[in-house]
């Protein structure tokens, strides 16, 4: 039941170009490398949203308890595990895309000192990249009444596979306070799928898409690498841009608000061109004012 609602959760794709926004080194390695950086979530700018799955599910525990004091047990050790898990159990990595390549809130985030890009992708283009590698491309959820809908369908899932599997009651196993912690790991890998699209509404000017890996259970025997962070190390997937051909093909790019329009607007057009970028829809400038921060 819970595949199911993943499967249809990813199922939406974008109709129009997409935007990765990202600084002039990010522009550099992406386009020299031919790959994004899929960082580990937990990792990303705004991780606090797997926190915010969390309180979804703990209030409908709440909700479901009262309603039903015998799931007590149950759907408490539910919640001892999603508090546990979520941060410390299997891996997923993302990397963000947002359906408006002119944002201002991404500019002051991502065009310090006038060194920002929007780099917009074809979404067939990079539906197929991510399915090459097992990706999933997935649309942010900000609507309440739908994350709720959404949890209230995860925990629907649990209580059937409880009633399915029971209760582990060999301690030799499972301490009696876990009995239930089997039935959890069955649905461990498509509850962080679900986390990984699940934002605050306060995001929802974003109109976010997401490429999402697959659950990685180690970093040591897969192809995790790490980066410099802000403030530690950030683990990463490379996301491969290749399909095989020695043409990058990108549909669109946005030059950030800089002080010297012209001269970042003519180097930016020949390094695509040198690095053979095939841009459909050409270069633009943002046209919001710069300003010296």
């Amino acid at each position: 039941m819970i595949k199911n609602i993943t499967e249809k959760l990813y199922s939406d794709t974008p109709t129009e170009t997409i935007y990765h926004y990202t600084s002039f080194p990010g522009l550099i390695g992406i386009v020299e490398k031919r790959v994004l950086w899929a960082s580990n979530i937990l990792y990303m700018n705004d991780s606090a949203e797997m926190n915010h799955t969390v309180e979804l599910i703990q209030a409908e525990v709440s909700a479901r308890i009262d309603d039903d004091p015998s799931k007590q047990k149950l759907l408490a050790q539910f919640l001892d595990w999603v508090s546990n898990r979520i941060s410390r159990g299997h891996m997923l990595f993302a990397a963000s895309f947002r359906a408006n390549g002119n944002l201002l809130s991404q500019w002051r985030g991502y065009s310090s000192l006038g060194k920002g890009v929007s780099i917009g992708f074809n979404p067939e283009y990079l539906t197929a990249c991510a399915t090459k590698q097992s990706f999933q491309l997935g649309k942010c959820v900000y609507d309440p009444d739908i994350q709720q809908a959404l949890i209230k369908q995860v925990i629907a899932s649990v209580e059937c596979l409880a009633d399915e599997y029971g209760e582990n009651l060999d301690e030799s196993k499972r301490h009696s306070s876990q009995s239930y912690f089997d039935i959890f790991e069955i649905v461990e890998s498509d509850l962080l799928r679900i986390a990984a699209i699940l934002k605050h509404p306060s995001f929802q000017e974003e109109e976010e898409w997401r490429i999402v890996s697959p659950v990685l259970m180690d970093y040591v025997t897969t192809p995790v690498k790490f980066r410099e962070g802000t403030s530690m190390l950030v683990p990463y997937l490379e996301f491969n841009l290749g399909l095989g051909n020695e043409l990058l093909e990108l549909e669109h790019v946005v030059l950030g608000p800089t002080p010297n329009i012209n001269l970042s607007m003519n180097s930016l057009t020949m390094f695509l061109s040198k690095m053979r970028v095939r841009l459909n829809s050409g270069i633009s400038y943002c046209q919001i004012p710069y300003r010296q921060r």
